[in-house]
């Protein structure tokens, strides 16, 4: 499995892995699976359940055979994304062999549900794609999804985007408007506004600072406006949760889920701005004619003697001429 690392992309073996999870003790640890971006053809399905299982092995081999109670961590077995008849051998090996070794599910796709072994249905199922937007979590809960992974929220505020909506219904809004799941916060508009990045928000963003801060923050490519962004953003999810929870309790899901959909737009904000700057390392290259992830910063100079020997710009130099010497380059 390649796995992104402080020095870049490198390769993780199972028994690595394993081994870490022993040591590190998390609650919840998810067996590798072999899994591939692309659709795989037909021997390499003959040896994804084959691969994902012998990991599986390995995994529940230190976690003391998979006793939760005894190691502390959960182990959480992989359904894989293809049919049930072409990883049948593995799903019968987990509701036979596995059965009391393993803790959940992780899922790959919501259609995977159709291929949990009748045994095993009880178990949590953890959803680790298909949720970009907080539609498609709603979506996968009303399938019977119990836990998530939400990179849409990482993602938001790389781009600047302040998360704001809500499952409650709130009455004081007309019914017909569309709102936006979130707030470009790189917009000019909100210079000089002074609310909050949600009303009545009770996160440590909302209640010490204003849109007016982050915007001038994300303007200066400060990364304190990130990790407020941030920090405000996990707030919004955990509320959200907190709600989704709460409407299941009094068996109103379905009710707020449409109410939801119809209330908010489809997708998220667009993203305006640029994001925190981030290193090469990653993210795996898409193929040819892939664009950078960042600008440059420099760029060579043409005249590199004659600027050298150029006297120094004086404190009456205009912005003009220093963009023609190749000093700086000026914005309006």
């Amino acid at each position: 499995m390649s796995i992104v690392t402080s020095i870049g992309f490198s390769s993780l073996k199972s028994t690595f892995y394993a081994e870490a999870v022993h040591k590190l003790k998390p609650d919840i640890a998810l067996s590798m699976a072999d899994v591939v971006d692309n659709r795989p053809g037909i021997k390499r399905k003959e040896k994804m359940g084959d691969r994902t299982q012998t990991w599986l092995k390995d995994l529940i081999a230190v976690t003391e055979d998979g006793n939760e109670s005894a190691s502390g961590t959960a182990v959480f077995a992989p359904v894989l994304p293809i049919e049930a008849e072409e990883q049948s051998y593995y799903l019968d090996a987990l509701g036979d062999d596995f059965a009391g070794c393993i803790s959940g599910l992780v899922l790959y796709n919501t259609t995977s549900m159709l291929s949990i072994p009748d045994g095993l249905s009880l178990l949590p199922r953890m959803l680790t794609t298909d949720s970009r937007n907080p539609h498609k979590l709603l979506e996968a809960v009303a399938a019977g999804v119990d836990l998530f992974t939400v990179p849409f929220v990482g993602a938001a505020t790389d781009a600047g985007i302040a998360l704001d909506f809500s499952l409650a219904v709130q009455e004081a809004e007309p019914s017909n408007r569309i709102l936006p799941l979130g707030v470009d916060m790189w917009s000019v508009a909100y210079a000089t506004d002074t609310a909050s990045l949600q009303d009545n928000c009770e996160c440590y963003t909302c209640t010490r600072h204003h849109r007016a801060y982050l915007q001038h923050l994300l303007s200066a490519k400060e990364m304190l406006g990130w990790v407020l962004l941030q920090i405000h953003n996990h707030h919004i999810m955990d509320k959200f949760f907190a709600e989704i929870r709460q409407s299941i309790r009094y068996g109103s899901f379905h009710e707020h889920k449409e109410a939801f959909g119809r209330r908010y737009e489809p997708e998220l904000p667009e993203k305006t701005g640029q994001g925190p700057r981030i290193r090469g390392y990653q993210y795996k290259s898409e193929g040819g004619g892939e664009l950078p992830k960042n600008t440059l910063a420099y760029r060579p100079l043409d005249d590199v003697e004659k600027l050298a020997e150029a006297p120094l710009p004086g404190p009456s130099i205009d912005a003009k001429d220093l963009e023609q010497r190749g000093f700086a380059k000026r914005e309006e």
